[in-house]
């Protein structure tokens, strides 16, 4: 049975010419306190000999780390004279077509702005051109659904409402009912220094019905749904059910893409008008509560401070919001590559850019509808 000493690794030196590498050399043992610095003394001082032979035949066990110990130790290249097994061999002959680590270059060159501008008008067009590529598709899905309705993906309609909108009331109403009682407390503050208490009702229905209830529901229903959207399509990407449907001929479209589209485009109007209630409750609240405004004035003098377009016009936006998230989280979801690392790259990525367009798209709607409603 060996000892300690036969399995500790060590360099013996022989007639003076002769090194002869004896023990256990891996990566367990070399990294016993003390032991590296030693070896590594002891091949610097043999190293410096001329005519001196290695023999590493004698040692009883030698794995990779321990080879390019010895390699590194050496300078990167064999001695002249050196004694090895068949199995020794190919570890060093691996370390010399390996060669010295090459680090990149990192200087830039004189054209790096036109190249990065270069690359990103190529993302741009890529994103456009499948982005139109996905509308297309949508399209043409819709009508052979038209056609033919009984053979519809009713079931995965149903489900996306249900998740997208159903699941999110509870998370839509505290933040609008929050946002309401944070708007209505500032405003009440303000306008009740110059005497203009009655003109609550008009500040909150407007900026409620027409900005802030379309816009919380996007933003609620783009972190909430849009990123599971994409998480599904990315997990069923990386466990290839995706290939298995175009094995199938089952169309990816129908299936998957169109059922969102749709769910989105019914439950976003309703999370907007819901949302739009409970922030004017918790508007009206807070404005009995800090002005004494009167709940039963407040509701009497709305519709009539608030012309109906803001309402329509809000709707409309909650329409047009649901299909632009359910797009972009699809469209992530496909591009996913099958590894976990793109799925969360992915699911990061539909998300910004969801309330990104979201928020675009609203700054549109202002410009264009700015006569409108007042």
């Amino acid at each position: 049975m060996p000892t300690d000493k036969d399995n500790s690794p060590r360099l013996d030196l022989i007639d003076a010419s002769k090194v002869v590498a004896r023990g256990c050399w891996r990566v367990e043992v070399l990294a016993s306190a003390g032991t590296i610095n030693r070896l590594k003394s002891t091949i610097h001082s043999y190293s410096g000999k001329t005519g001196i032979v290695w023999d590493l035949t004698r040692i009883r066990e030698l794995d990779y780390i321990s080879a390019q110990f010895l390699w590194e130790s050496w300078g990167e290249k064999r001695p002249a004279n050196l004694a090895l097994t068949e199995e020794q061999g190919r570890f060093f002959a691996r370390l010399e077509q390996a060669g010295q680590l090459k680090l990149p270059d990192t200087t830039k060159p004189f054209l790096w702005p036109w190249q990065r501008f270069r690359n990103i008008v190529h993302k741009v067009s890529e994103h456009f051109s499948g982005m139109v590529a996905l509308v297309g598709q949508l399209m043409i899905d819709i009508v052979n659904f038209a056609k033919a309705p009984r053979r519809g993906p009713w079931t995965e309609i149903s489900a996306n409402i249900y998740h997208a909108g159903a699941q999110a009331l509870g998370i839509t109403a505290v933040v609008g009912f929050l946002i309401g009682v944070v708007l209505s407390y500032l405003s009440a503050q303000q306008l009740h220094m110059f005497g203009g208490d009655v003109f609550l009702v008009n500040l909150l229905g407007i900026s409620v019905l027409r900005e802030l209830g379309p816009l919380l529901a996007a933003i609620l229903v783009a972190g909430r749904s849009g990123s599971s959207m994409t998480a599904q399509l990315g997990v069923m990407r990386v466990t290839e059910e995706l290939s298995a449907m175009q094995v199938m001929g089952l169309p990816q479209g129908f299936r998957l893409i169109m059922p969102k589209v749709i769910a989105l485009s019914i439950v976003m109007p309703l999370l907007v008008i819901w949302t739009d209630v409970i922030a004017l409750l918790g508007g009206m609240l807070a404005g009995s509560y800090e002005i004494g405004l009167s709940m039963s004035y407040f509701l009497a003098s709305l519709p009539d401070a608030v012309p109906i377009a803001n309402f329509w016009i809000g709707v409309g936006k909650g329409y047009v919001f649901g299909i632009l998230i359910a797009l972009i989280a699809c469209y992530y979801g496909l591009k996913i590559k099958p590894n976990t690392e793109s799925l969360g790259e992915g699911t990061t990525r539909s998300v910004v850019t969801s309330i990104t367009v979201v928020i675009l798209a609203d700054a549109i709607f202002a410009i264009v509808l700015q006569g409108v409603g007042f």
